[in-house]
């Protein structure tokens, strides 16, 4: 990254004083420029709300306590606009085939249905699975990427850019030199970094802030788990009454519910220490979860939201289903350097032994946890006037 610690507060104040200017200035500003009615849906006039999301009680501070958005780049709703331009924008890959959408599609959660994902090339694909979305903003250490090699979603932004792969502007193309070059000939990215930032100019800095944002405004809270949650949530109850039956629940989702809120030992299977809901979102201490013997590497994986709207699931994509991947965590962790705690029992790889009836009651409850509106959500949908 071509980024100084400078560039980084100038750009973060930028985004705070645009922050503090409001919807007034968004409805004085009202015309759209021709280049950006031209090939978008994007209207000054009425400008999508990102900042401030409606969210239910329970996600109150036990929640806002594992957001990782940095104060250097709070949410702005037309900064986050132009981050919607951004993840839908084929022109942004080398040979307008791919954007960050082409791997990351709305109606599936944010994830992709094939196994590895193409991007420039149907002749190569990524080294792993596309991640889900929903819910990024609240894994609190922040990195990003199945490996975690990214530090913050700014700087995992940049990284399908520079992909010979993905979008791919990395060796020969010239990066993101190139890149703005090309972004500054259309009729459409001088005029709508103006709005957003301020001026016209185009850096990687500016991007990753656009794109982070508009990543991290993707919030699941819809789920039917959320319907029935919101019921019977206290927050004074035991356990914020996690434990409690689901009124909008039949008996096999609301068994799987119970076997994946308590914890072994007390009638559960315990996926809820490390999965934690509201947000379902991984945590924080979360080590690797025995994929592969002698594995060394610690993984990160995204929000259970949205997990059952498609296969293929893990960092390699390895098992086509949801049953799969309760076979796996039920009998089939094996021993390494990284396995999570959480998963051994007597010192060894915890084996569940679970009937096949809760296996399958496991794996209804997941399915609750899809999230329709945000797979619907215009907010989050393609801009492009294809």
């Amino acid at each position: 990254m071509r980024v100084g610690s400078t560039g980084w507060l100038v750009a973060g104040a930028l985004t705070l004083a645009l922050a503090a200017c409001g919807d007034g200035e968004s409805a004085r500003q009202a015309a759209t420029p021709a280049g950006v009615a031209a090939h978008t849906t994007i209207d000054f006039a009425h400008v999508a709300h990102y900042a401030a999301p409606t969210l239910p009680a329970y996600f109150d501070r036990t929640v806002t306590a594992l957001d990782h958005s940095p104060a250097s780049n709070p949410v702005n709703d037309r900064v986050a606009t132009l981050g919607r331009v951004l993840f839908y924008d084929l022109r942004l890959s080398t040979n307008d085939r791919a954007s960050c959408a082409s791997c990351h599609r709305q109606a599936l959660g944010f994830t992709d249905s094939m196994r590895f994902s193409n991007g420039i090339s149907s002749a190569a694909t990524t080294d792993f699975h596309a991640m889900r979305l929903g819910n990024l903003r609240y894994w609190k250490p922040g990195s990003t990427f199945w490996d975690r090699r990214a530090a913050s979603v700014e700087a995992q932004a940049s990284h399908p850019f520079h992909s010979l792969v993905e979008l791919g502007w990395g060796g020969a193309a010239g990066g993101f030199d190139a890149l703005i070059r090309k972004m500054d000939k259309t009729t459409y990215y001088p005029d709508l970094f103006t709005w957003a930032f301020g001026s016209s100019e185009i850096t990687e800095p500016r991007i990753q802030q656009a794109l982070a944002q508009f990543v991290r405004a993707m919030v699941s809270s819809s789920s039917r788990w959320d319907t029935g949650y919101a019921q019977v949530f206290s927050p004074i109850r035991p356990n914020r009454a996690l434990n409690i039956d689901l009124p909008n629940f039949t008996p096999a989702e609301n068994r799987g519910r119970q076997l994946f809120m308590t914890g072994v030992g007390q009638g559960g299977v315990g996926c809820s220490a490390c999965h934690l809901p509201p947000t379902f979102a991984l945590t924080a201490t979360a080590r690797s979860n025995g994929l592969d013997a002698g594995e060394t590497r610690l993984f990160k994986a995204p929000s259970l939201r949205s997990v059952g709207l498609t296969g293929p699931y893990m960092h390699d994509g390895r098992f086509a289903t949801l049953a799969e991947v309760i076979d796996f965590y039920d009998h089939g962790i094996q021993e390494g350097p990284a396995l999570d705690p959480r998963l051994r029992r007597g010192g060894r790889p915890q084996r569940l032994n679970l009937s096949a009836a809760d296996r399958t009651a496991l794996v209804a409850f997941l399915m609750t946890l899809s999230d329709r509106a945000l797979t619907t959500d215009a907010r989050f949908s393609d801009p492009f006037r294809r």
